[in-house]
């Protein structure tokens, strides 16, 4: 059996520990401000525009509707279920909030962020869409941030992506299938007018599509 004598143990130690130090320093220089990021404050609650520039505008139209009926408040990006804000967006809150109403009344809810987000769901979409991930040199742990232009980023790349839906959503919004768009996404987002949590924005969200996609695609 070969044994590290102590002469060749100390530099590799050395070595070591230079390289983690080396992968910490990179990891906070990468992003600096993502310490202190913050939501943008609306001067409306009424379907403000998102942060993220270019995209779909079927897909914008319909990012924004979800938004409608999940998030609506002046800082929408930041809300956490039960109306409290995050602090901070350099990742997902992950604040696990009591339900103390409707189907899952004494549950908690880790949902977040302007589409409302689960903590879960978050990591498993931000993973196959985050277009910037923060990865340490050499390992395999990532983190996501949150701030606004990458919750549009990640859920704009999963609604576009037609293997994720069984279905092509740009498409089918483009031919005026909303209905159908609807009911395939209420599964996840449950007040779309098909889930188990309907609310008073529900019955508007077909009107507020209409109205949103005409300004998305400049008519």
């Amino acid at each position: 059996m070969d044994i590290l004598k102590p002469s060749r143990v100390k530099p590799i130690a050395i070595a070591i520990g230079c390289l983690v130090s080396l992968c910490l320093l990179l990891l906070v220089l990468r992003h600096p401000s993502r310490r202190q990021s913050q939501s943008p404050t609306f001067d409306t609650t009424r379907h403000p525009p998102l942060v993220m520039k270019g995209g779909n505008p079927y897909i914008r139209a319909l990012m924004r509707t979800i938004a409608a009926s999940e998030a609506s408040d002046r800082q929408p990006y930041s809300v956490i279920y039960g109306g409290s804000h995050a602090k901070t967006l350099d990742r997902h809150p992950e604040k696990c909030i009591r339900i103390v109403s409707g189907p899952n009344i004494n549950n908690c809810s880790t949902a977040a962020g302007r589409y409302q987000m689960i903590n879960t769901t978050w990591f498993r979409m931000a993973k196959k869409y985050h277009p910037q991930p923060d990865c340490l040199l050499f390992f395999f742990q990532c983190t996501y941030s949150f701030e606004p232009e990458y919750q549009d980023a990640v859920v704009h790349a999963w609604l576009s992506d037609e293997s994720a839906w069984n279905m092509n959503i740009p498409q089918l919004l483009k031919d005026g299938k909303l209905e159908e768009v609807r009911k395939r996404l209420s599964s996840t987002w449950t007040s779309l007018g098909y889930g188990i949590e309907t609310n008073s924005i529900t019955p508007k969200l077909a009107g507020i599509y209409q109205r949103l996609v005409k300004e998305e695609s400049g008519l």
